[in-house]
């Protein structure tokens, strides 16, 4: 076993404190890396409070992880020691079900095995990135260019696939007018990817305080949602709207903006179900949809796009000490856009 020291959370809604543990061993494919940096999603924050289910604990959240390999299974052929690599949302599944088969492997019927708070097909149980060190099958790690600065690339591994998936799955490009519902942590990704790839961008929102912010990420236009006269300006307007918001919202009010076949994307995850007027859908044959993160190939796909167009998130690195402060500010919505630990600030 490999010894590594994290910030774990040892119960349901404790606080994350340092603690010591064991990875595996190196198996043949396997590569070790030495996590240099860490992305906070939402998600961690509702893993250790048990929000979506009981957890497994002791926890050590994290799935935003990019570092360097400092060694590798006898086996492996797709890393050299030194290569600068990151580990998304899964360490594993199984390749055999027709998920995996068609490369969609964080669908995985039999067992995906998430990057933290999940059992192995080895029986041990994952800890995530928010430690020193990994130990991951190289199938389930992602190469990642030099050309990228590497703690803005953290975030890509999650809120970078999840908005970049769907866009890609409805063949969002030019032509099309594109909406953006929320500018945080994805809804920024959203609008870099819908510019990279030529549509025609709209941030809707329900703060005047963030059109300056979507005019700086590239944005060409920028509704105050509450503003009833600025909403009907862009009624019936959008091919696509990509809605990134996790807090209770009406999706009756999106949909009227969406133009006849137009489609609504759901990436955000409210705590509270959806409400749908049964009038929503038939008027216009509009649909929504929802969409999870990404499979493997379609992360490297993403991680090449990205440092082909120069993309990477825009963060706030942290001391990792100050990762309760920063989840209280991110629930407040207090992030520009995401947080990043510096897991020096662990050594």
């Amino acid at each position: 076993m490999i010894k590594a020291k994290g910030y774990a959370a040892q119960s349901s809604g404790s606080k994350l404190e340092p603690w010591e543990f064991d990875r595996r061993t190196i198996g043949t494919r396997d590569v070790l890396i030495q996590i240099l940096f860490c992305g906070v999603c939402h998600t961690d924050l509702h893993m250790v409070n048990s929000d979506w289910g009981p957890g497994t604990f002791p926890m050590v959240p994290g799935h935003e992880i990019v570092g360097r390999i400092i060694e590798t299974g006898k086996e492996v052929s797709k890393f050299k020691i030194g290569d600068h690599a990151g580990v998304g949302v899964m360490v594993d599944s199984c390749g055999t079900c027709p998920d995996c088969q068609a490369h969609q492997e964080q669908f995985c019927s039999v067992s995906p095995v998430q990057t933290y708070g999940s059992k192995g097909y080895d029986g041990l149980t994952t800890y995530g990135g928010y430690s020193n060190v990994i130990v991951v099958d190289e199938k389930f790690t992602h190469l990642i260019s030099d050309k990228l600065n590497l703690a803005a690339t953290a975030p890509l591994l999650c809120a970078g696939i999840t908005t970049y998936s769907p866009l890609k799955k409805w063949k969002v490009g030019k032509g099309h007018q594109l909406a953006v519902v929320g500018l945080g942590g994805l809804g920024h990704m959203a609008v870099k990817f819908g510019i990279a790839l030529g549509a025609e961008v709209t941030v809707l929102s329900t703060s005047e305080t963030k059109r300056e912010d979507a005019k700086a990420l590239g944005a060409h236009h920028f509704v105050v949602t509450t503003d009833v006269e600025e909403l009907a300006t862009v009624k019936s307007k959008f091919d696509f709207i990509l809605d990134t918001v996790s807090a209770k919202h009406d999706l009756n009010l999106y949909i009227t903006l969406l133009k006849t076949d137009g489609v609504h994307i759901c990436v955000g995850i409210p705590n509270e179900p959806f409400s749908l007027s049964p009038f929503s859908l038939p008027n216009g044959n509009k649909v929504v949809a929802g969409s999870g993160a990404g499979g493997l190939s379609e992360t490297q796909e993403m991680l090449d796009f990205c440092a082909a167009h120069d993309i990477v998130s825009e963060i706030e690195l942290i001391d990792i000490k100050e990762i309760h402060p920063a989840f209280d500010r991110m629930i407040k919505g207090h992030v520009r856009y995401r947080f990043v630990i510096d897991l020096s600030t662990l050594r």
